[in-house]
């Protein structure tokens, strides 16, 4: 317990901190060291406060969440603390094993839930409650990743102020149910709350790194997490699948619609999938048509992260522009890109961009052969319309070129990623909501509706017909599709005007092409050209596939069941998981999940989740035996 001691007394002060006086600076003119919580205004200063606090903590989350996972690896460069992580050789001396810097925000937040005011108006306007929310959200994303880092962590919600808060009570430890349990009921009373805004609309420009002269915006909204995504995350690590898709189905028609236009930002990865390639008949399109583009047309998917983008985001942390003015972060660096480099550095070097040859983070070959073996639907030129037929092109997943920038050096091929080349640690996407509400769908029993989400996404094309009383989207059950408008009413009369079919992409057409349906006469990804039921990419034929790869992987006999159908659309989730967010910090975060969650189904055999998520990480080389869960978990320091 004396590790444990030492990690509350680091938390055991005050929680008014001040904020980096870079980007999460705040503009009162008020000279307290500890500004009042319950003025309506000054409590900005423990709301930035709080996000420095995760400022703190970003690097740790990213590298814990991905050099652990199946899609990194490491190089002659990596760090020695990174490089443990990959290997899981880390122990309580490593420098990105801290659970302290979650404590730090979890003190921070309870510090400020006990303090704040929460009656304070400006007319019939509670101007308090979005902020008081969000911060709940806060506090409970960071046991959340406690949780799912050290398996069993020490719960309190009172704020540490003394050491004697510490020597006289003994706090429980709790594993990821137990906190949900404690957290939820509170958290359900906020689910419909969005984040504070500080009343500002518009976008900070906080100046630029020396190495680029545009100047980087952040919004006040994107720094906070909504409280029903994580409450959903939350129910979906447990395995409460019903609550959860219900918690997800709350964000996305009461909370999302009131900061954004369709549920769905313009997805930059539509232009992906525009373009014909090849004459009709072309099955086999040579990869030299695709390889190297970094898809001319406009917007692109690799446009969600770049400088001042909000496309897709929910949540994210903004890193400091650089070293003098806040908290920067290492993450650039280890994927080959010095975002703080100087300008004589760069002169130096002879470098317009500050790419470096010291790239400790790659992408793995287990990602580049998933992406390279994806298939790409693309429609075929020629016969009596030229949307006719949809073709499977052999050049794989746009997705993951998009954010490589690759080059040869001394004979060399050097790749960097640039999903953090301007600085910013994304939390959450809608893609990251949409897909997890997929997962929650899957094991529901609605396989169909975790595909559609995939290939179509949510719209009123789901429920509708064409003209020869035909469904759209004809792999759907009616059950599904009731479901949908009931019980998870996403699709209800009440919601539909929110998913209009012209704003509905798939998250795989994000990178592989003519995936979805087509829309006789309705617009959106299909119009009055377009044929009904031509893309290739279709629930039988893509789960019998992976029903195949399931059976001579794991040499397990897999029958036709519908539980056979759930654990096979999981694993097209897993996958599409790699390819939408790789790189994010939440990879192994899903791989744990849905290795338990195979385990409880029992389907192969209690133990089935272990090996799938051995069998996955065996090319890291780990020092443990995966097929052990307590050897999932970092040693809690």
């Amino acid at each position: 317990m004396k590790h444990i001691k030492r990690m509350l007394f680091a938390c055991c002060v005050i929680a008014a901190l001040t904020a980096c006086s870079d980007i999460l600076e705040t503009e009162s003119t008020r000279q307290n060291i500890e500004p009042e919580i319950n003025d309506k205004t000054d409590s900005v200063f423990y709301g930035y406060g709080i996000l420095q606090a995760m400022q703190q903590l970003a690097d740790q989350y990213v590298f814990q969440g991905e050099m652990r996972g199946d899609l990194v690896k490491t190089t002659i460069y990596t760090d020695n603390n990174l490089r443990q992580l990959a290997n899981f050789s880390a122990n309580i001396t490593n420098k990105y094993d801290s659970a302290y810097v979650y404590y730090r925000v979890i003190n921070n937040c309870n510090y400020y839930l006990a303090k704040r005011n929460t009656e304070l108006y400006t007319g019939s306007t509670n101007v308090v409650m979005d902020e008081y929310a969000a911060v709940t959200a806060i506090r409970a994303w960071a046991y959340l990743q406690l949780g799912r880092n050290y398996e069993k962590v020490p719960f309190f919600t009172e704020p540490l102020t003394k050491i004697t808060q510490i020597d006289d009570n003994k706090y429980p430890e709790l594993d990821l149910q137990g906190i949900v349990d404690q957290l939820a009921p509170e958290l359900e009373k906020y689910k419909a709350y969005n984040v504070p805004t500080y009343g500002l609309t518009a976008g900070h420009a906080v100046g630029s790194p020396n190495w680029e002269s545009t100047a980087k915006t952040f919004l006040p909204r994107l720094c906070f997490i909504p409280v029903a995504v994580v409450l959903g995350d939350l129910y979906l690590e447990t395995g409460n699948y019903d609550q959860a898709a219900k918690t997800y189905v709350t964000y996305l028609t009461q909370v999302a619609q009131e900061t954004s236009s369709p549920y769905v930002a313009p997805m930059a990865s539509k232009s992906i999938s525009s373009g014909r390639f090849g004459e009709q008949g072309d099955d086999d399109l040579p990869d030299q048509s695709l390889i190297g583009a970094r898809v001319t047309t406009s917007p692109q998917w690799s446009d969600i992260f770049g400088r001042n983008s909000t496309t897709d985001i929910i949540s994210y942390i903004p890193m400091a522009v650089n070293r003098q003015n806040g908290c920067v972060t290492n993450v650039p660096l280890a994927f080959g890109f010095n975002y703080y480099a100087t300008s004589e550095e760069l002169s130096a070097n002879g470098n317009t961009n500050p790419y470096i040859d010291e790239i400790q983070i790659q992408a793995s070959d287990a990602l580049n052969l998933l992406s390279d073996s994806t298939e790409y639907y693309y429609y075929a030129k020629g016969g009596i319309n030229d949307y006719d037929s949809i073709n499977v092109a052999k050049c794989g997943d746009m997705r993951l070129r998009s954010i490589i920038h690759q080059t040869l050096v001394d004979d060399s091929t050097h790749q960097w990623i640039d999903k953090y080349k301007y600085a910013n640690i994304v939390l959450y996407r809608t893609s990251t909501v949409l897909l997890h509400l997929a997962e929650a769908f899957n094991r529901l029993g609605m396989p169909d509706a975790a595909f559609a989400i995939l290939k179509d996404g949510l719209s009123d094309n789901l429920i509708e017909r064409n003209s020869n009383g035909e469904y759209y989207a004809n792999y759907l059950s009616e059950e599904t599709r009731s479901k949908l408008q009931s019980i998870y009413p996403l699709l209800s009369e009440e919601n539909l005007y929110l998913f209009p079919r012209t704003s509905a992409f798939g998250i795989h057409t994000h990178g592989a092409g003519k995936a979805a349906s087509d829309y006789a006469g309705g617009g959106g990804q299909g119009g009055s050209s377009y044929q009904t039921g031509k893309s290739p990419y279709k629930l039988d034929r893509i789960v019998g596939k992976k029903m195949k790869e399931i059976a001579e992987t794991f040499g397990v006999n897999v029958g036709v069941t519908k539980q056979d159908t759930i654990n096979a659309v999981e694993d097209l989730l897993c996958d599409e998981y790699a390819l939408e967010l790789a790189f994010e910090g939440c990879r192994y975060y899903d791989l744990m999940r849905l290795a338990r969650h195979k385990n409880e189904a029992g389907l192969y055999d209690a133990n089935f989740g272990s090996r799938w998520l051995a069998r996955k990480l065996a090319f890291k080389n780990p020092t443990v035996n995966l097929e052990d869960k307590k050897n999932w978990y970092l040693p809690f320091k």
